[in-house]
């Protein structure tokens, strides 16, 4: 008992492991079939990614990398070499930060902001995080993408007319800021001094992700709002989820679902055990006398025997003796070749089928061929579906069935011929 216990956990533990090893593959593996993802990440490549931008800034004389640390870090001097001395050559991109990065975030955003630093943010929550920061609702609803009106001289407003759906706009007078582009009367692109440094502000990162790129005018946009090349460009990374450290990596990953499945599974594994450990009981014994005993001893006996030409002669039988009796084709007919009784049912019939032929052929060398169980099942279903398609057991019987399949045919036979159609049903008949 023991050995057998132990050999049963062998084999679930196994299985375990492999639905495990299914389930990490699949989640952290797999790619993904839908562009479904809206974040501005560097990572997605999708239409709302902003992977494209990544790539494409360093192929153009920038300094690119990704930033998975708060941005406080940017004050350090051992991380990634940066000091508030390099803060002047920096353009720190914050493509639609999310609401619980405000309160963390500003303090230190603004200290980067003195130090010399540039900030690119986009979106309404990045624009709480800038000071100074004064954004509203729209003045109406934009029902699509609003190409932009350029405003003033500056670098931003020679990038042209921009794609940019408009759901916030900044709200603001102050004598600093400076207006780039507008959709009618709301700013959707401003730029204002803060310290040493500067913020460009746009009301929606769609120009610099992968789907806008394709518009020269906001590819001209995002060179005009980071800066001349040679300047380091961080894609906050920290915003969209990106840590260094391990848990906080797997936020937003599937690995908290994994989790309850592999409790699930460990649950129905303890279920088992403890059903296993109960007490047995004999197997319910089907009285002999009972018609599925009956059904079941002769399917055996069928088996032992391997009589398949038996159930596939009389499905051919059947089929002659249909064709004979209620389709009127000659007995002669139905003792030649499989392709001269295809033609004749055509005939009378008008039923053409290329299978037909060759199913009839197979019928009568399945004693020879030794066909299969599963390969004589197939055989007799098509067999019987032409049989069916023919007019057998439809409702009316197939007499009538027949009787309109000849009128049809004599419909469309010549008046000549007309003659020799009813004389065969005055002969059916």
């Amino acid at each position: 008992m023991k050995a057998k216990l132990s050999a049963d956990a062998g084999l679930v533990f196994g299985i375990l492991l492999v639905v495990m090893a299914v389930i990490v593959a699949g989640a952290f593996f797999a790619p993904a079939r839908e562009d479904r993802d809206p974040t501005p990440s560097t990572e997605n490549n999708g239409s709302a990614g902003a992977k494209g931008a990544y790539l494409l800034l360093s192929r153009l004389g920038y300094r690119v990398e990704q930033w998975n640390q708060p941005i406080k870090a940017l004050g350090d001097q051992p991380v990634k070499a940066l000091s508030t001395t390099s803060a002047a050559h920096t353009t720190l991109i914050l493509a639609d930060a999310r609401m619980s990065d405000i309160r963390e975030e500003a303090t230190a955003l603004t200290t980067f902001l003195n130090h010399g630093g540039r900030v690119v943010a986009t979106g309404p929550i990045s624009a709480l995080m800038l000071p100074d920061a004064h954004i509203g609702a729209p003045s109406h609803f934009y029902t699509a993408l609003c190409y932009t009106t350029p405003q003033g001289l500056s670098a931003l407003a020679r990038a042209g007319r921009v794609e940019m759906p408009v759901t916030v706009r900044w709200n603001s007078d102050a004598p600093s800021l400076r207006v780039d582009q507008s959709c009618g009367d709301d700013a959707v692109v401003v730029h204002y001094p803060v310290g040493q440094g500067e913020v460009i502000w746009w009301s929606s990162s769609a120009p610099l992700s992968n789907r806008g790129l394709r518009n020269g005018a906001n590819l001209k946009l995002l060179l005009a709002s980071i800066g001349e090349p040679g300047r380091t460009v961080l894609f906050d990374e920290y915003i969209h989820g990106g840590r260094q450290d391990l848990w906080d990596t797997a936020r937003g990953t599937p690995a908290a679902a994994m989790g309850w499945q592999l409790a699930a599974v460990a649950l129905l594994l303890v279920a088992s055990f403890g059903r296993r450990s109960g007490p047995l009981r004999g197997l319910v014994q089907i009285p002999r006398t009972s018609p599925l005993e009956f059904a079941e001893s002769m399917g055996e006996l069928y088996r032992k025997a391997d009589a398949v030409s038996v159930a596939t002669g009389c499905a051919e039988r059947r089929l002659m003796h249909f064709l004979e009796y209620e389709g009127g084709i000659p007995r002669e007919t139905l003792r030649r070749t499989p392709e001269e009784i295809a033609q004749a049912v055509s005939q009378r019939f008008l039923y053409r089928d290329a299978a037909l032929a060759m199913d009839l052929k197979a019928a009568r060398e399945a004693e020879f061929n030794k066909l299969s169980a599963k390969s004589a099942l197939g055989l007799i279903r098509r067999i019987d579906q032409h049989m069916a398609r023919l007019g057998y057991g439809e409702t009316g019987g197939t007499r009538e069935t027949f009787a309109s399949s000849s009128t049809r045919s004599s419909n469309r036979g010549s008046s000549n011929k007309g003659s020799g159609n009813k004389g065969q049903g005055e002969a059916r008949d």
